[in-house]
């Protein structure tokens, strides 16, 4: 198991300024604006990971709040200095490239900035003394105008109206590379087709590294001005010829050549032997070579039965691929994803892309997710089917891959549903134990993302069921408001998709039990109660009892646990009108009955609900359930709790006719007598509070019986669970008092005893647990 070692102090300390950044770094200006403290010098490795790591918590933290003026905290290099900045998304704005524009930036990555009118290519020219690396991928808008002229890098833009969008007719003309004389790596991928490639480029003499991803081009002969130079060369779903190819192997210098299309199925062009073999024969230097997506002819590999024997090699002389035999050594990257070529036995390269197995299909996942998210989506999916129906041999490997898309592209639905259904599979027992806490936590965070972005029911059901991998509440704890807000959510609207309100409903009650009360009253705040009432509602309206109808129940049973708060939310919201109508419809579910009676249990221990309970109707409901055999005991035992803590009010507070006091004493005395005390118990206690403080009294004594009844079927089938529980909780002494009490029945006192027996007993044995059966604990609340 790797990957838990802790974050870097650097890496701890940007994040914390980032978010405290009034109590750190800076102040509260005119008009709310944030500066940077007067005493405040940060050198170049500071901002950087200042800059970068903010870009990262806007895209992947939705508790972290974007700061408007932020870029304007390194407007001035006196005192902060910029070299190397990544920014992505429509987040950025003209204005932020703006107020860094006198910073000497060495290297500039803008990608899908679609916010960006040609207002940020006047500011490039800021840079251009300095710029070594540009990449403007993606950044659809940055060659067209807003309306009007677009403004100088230095002239002032607070004014300026940020939100509307670069009109598409208005290109700008007037730009091109003048004077980016340090200009190597140049990245132009998505350049608009009105935009004529060789004529911005013209200027740019020196450059070894260029990317013209899904670019349209007039003509070719212009590449051969970087003859000697050019290194790196991306081609990307660009229209391939054999003028084209006949200018690219001219590039005699070029390591890497990348001429792969998204799909076989768009492709007009033919890659032939003869093509493939000059590519090799001429660019005797290339470590790289990326031909996926292209339609292969058959004579470009070598016939099954001539292959050279033995397991798979990477020796360019046993080659299955004719061409790559001329290889003077093998090749460090080969893409052949969607191209036949990557099922054959023997390849010459170290790492292959493709859809043949797990290794080809993680390589493609690896090299295509920031550029090629079509690619990326496919590969995904095809990873998906081997997590599923085969097993995945490199999972740490699998995980990170798929984790970087998802935060990569949020806003991409397509990797979003694919990524989270990888996930699910990849998160599951069969993997779990190669898997640390922090690679966990990092499935959680990007699993939240998506549901937070999408409402779309493939995506919310893929993340919904990616959680139910984990251990609930422990493993969400460290996001629980947030995991709790959005599966109210997603329960919000009337209709919702039955599979997703049943996950759902499972994850909320799930997360409410078994934690302390402040998370259950923070919870209660949100909603939760009204969010459960209102499904209980709707299932009522259709006469249907089903996994939603009965997890709701159990997840009020367990939020109402000791949160008096919520009990009275239960209240105001109509629950005990839902509780009569529930039993009315369902007579017959004895789980529906067990959870609404437990759940009645926790509101009938809050003193100052009680009289609303205290009616003639629903005290003959509790009491004619005492004769329930639903479930066992649990539901006889969870109406009888309820009415104890009823009589234990005393009988000034009964005011109604009927039924009488006694009489429901009496029916609660029989049913009590009626349970078998070894009975295994569907319930959890976390605390003996509510029963004990029923002990050491005398205006019920029915009720003292029903508290120590139950206590001494819990400490004599779980001893091990209890024992320790009561004696923590001082349930010993109370015990004793019972019995110095001369109201206490005999009954009551001859079980006190035994209970206290059971515990002196674990004291001296505490190995004892229950004839060695293992328990399986319900729920209570």
């Amino acid at each position: 198991m790797s990957g838990d070692n802790p974050d870097s102090l650097m890496t701890l300390a940007t994040v914390f300024c980032l978010r405290n950044l009034r109590k750190t770094m800076c102040y509260q200006g005119f008009r709310n604006k944030l500066c940077l403290r007067s005493d405040i010098f940060l050198p170049s490795e500071i901002c950087d990971k200042l800059v970068n790591t903010y870009m990262e918590l806007v895209h992947t933290d939705s508790n972290f709040e974007p700061e408007e003026s932020f870029f304007q905290l390194f407007s001035d290099p006196r005192s902060t200095r910029l070299t190397r900045v990544q920014l992505r998304e429509d987040f950025v704005r003209d204005r932020d490239l703006e107020a860094i524009r006198k910073q000497d930036l060495i290297e500039l990555h803008l990608t899908y900035c679609n916010s960006l009118s040609s207002r940020s290519l006047k500011t490039l020219t800021c840079f251009r003394e300095t710029l070594v690396s540009l990449c403007l991928f993606g950044c659809n808008h940055i060659f067209y105008r807003k309306g009007g002229a677009p403004l100088a890098c230095n002239e002032d833009t607070e004014d300026e109206e940020e939100e509307s969008p670069a009109s598409r007719q208005a290109l700008e003309m007037d730009f091109n590379f003048q004077g980016f004389n340090r200009l190597r790596l140049l990245n132009l991928g998505g350049l608009p087709d009105e935009m004529d490639a060789e004529t911005l480029l013209k200027p740019l003499k020196s450059l070894t590294s260029l990317d013209l991803s899904n670019v349209q081009l007039l003509g070719t002969a212009f590449f051969t001005q970087w003859k000697d130079r050019l290194a790196s060369l991306v081609l990307y779903n660009v229209d391939l010829s054999e003028e084209l190819v006949s200018t690219v192997v001219e590039l005699i210098n070029l390591r890497h050549l990348d001429i792969s299309r998204e799909s076989r199925r768009t492709s007009k062009f033919k890659m032939t032997r003869k093509i493939l073999t000059a590519i090799v024969q001429r660019l005797i230097n290339l470590v790289s070579l990326d031909i996926s997506g292209h339609i292969m002819l058959d004579n470009c590999t070598v016939p099954h039965f001539e292959e050279a024997m033995g397991r798979p090699s990477t020796e360019p002389c046993k080659s299955s691929i004719y061409p790559f035999q001329e290889l003077k050594r093998p090749l460090q990257f080969l893409g052949l994803y969607d191209t036949t070529l990557c099922n054959v036995t023997h390849i010459p390269a170290y790492k292959v892309t493709g859809s043949k197995n797990e290794d080809q299909v993680l390589n493609a996942i690896e090299a295509y997710t920031e550029f090629r998210p079509e690619l990326a989506h496919r590969a995904i999916n095809q990873l998906f089917d081997i997590a599923r129906i085969q097993h995945c041999s490199q999972l740490l490997r699998a995980l990170q891959l798929v984790i970087a898309a998802l935060k990569c592209h949020k806003y991409d639905k397509s990797i979003q549903v694919t990524g989270s259904a990888a996930l699910f599979y990849l998160t599951n027992t069969e993997y779990r134990s190669d898997q640390s806490v922090r690679l966990r936590r990092e499935v959680i965070q990007v699993v939240l993302n998506g549901m937070e972005q999408y409402q779309e029911v493939t995506v919310q059901r893929n993340c919904c069921l990616t959680l139910c991998n984990f251990s609930i509440p422990e493993e969400l704890e460290f996001q629980y408001s947030r995991v709790n807000q959005l599966l109210l959510k997603i329960l919000e609207p009337a209709r919702q998709d039955e599979s997703i309100q049943r996950i759902a409903v499972h994850l909320c009650n799930a997360l409410v039990c078994q934690v302390d009360n402040h998370h259950k009253e923070a919870v209660g705040k949100m909603g939760f109660v009204k969010t459960m009432l209102n499904l209980i509602q709707k299932k009522l309206q259709d006469r249907m009892c089903d996994q939603v109808m009965e997890f709701s129940w159990s997840a009020l049973w367990n939020i109402t646990d000791e949160t008096p708060d919520n009990c009275q939310m239960f209240l105001n919201c109509r629950g005990m009108s839902l509780f009569l109508e529930c039993l009315q419809e369902f007579p017959d579910k004895q789980e529906l009955h067990r959870n609404m009676l437990g759940l009645l249990g926790n509101v009938a221990e809050v003193k100052a609900l009680r009289p609303q309970l205290l009616t003639p109707q629903f005290i003959t409901v509790f009491s004619n359930l005492l004769d329930s055999k639903a479930d066992g005991i649990e539901v006889s035992y969870n109406a009888c709790g309820v009415l104890s803590h009823i009589m234990f009010d005393g009988s000034e507070v009964w005011s109604m006719e009927e039924p009488r006091r006694d009489t429901v004493m009496d029916k609660m005395w029989d049913a009590i007598q009626s349970w078998d005390v070894s009975s295994r118990r569907n319930i959890n206690y976390r605390s003996f509070e509510p029963i004990l403080r029923l002990l050491p009294q005398s205006i019920s004594p029915v009720s003292q019986h029903w508290a120590t009844w139950a206590l001494y079927n819990l400490v004599s089938v779980y001893p091990s669970k209890y024992c320790p529980l009561l004696i923590k909780e001082g349930g010993i002494s109370l015990l004793e008092k019972v019995l110095e009490l001369e109201s206490s029945q005999p009954e009551t006192k001859d079980m006190a005893r035994k209970v206290m027996e059971q515990c002196e007993n674990f004291k001296e044995d505490p190995m004892e647990t229950n004839h060695g059966q293992e328990v399986n604990y319900g729920q209570r609340g």
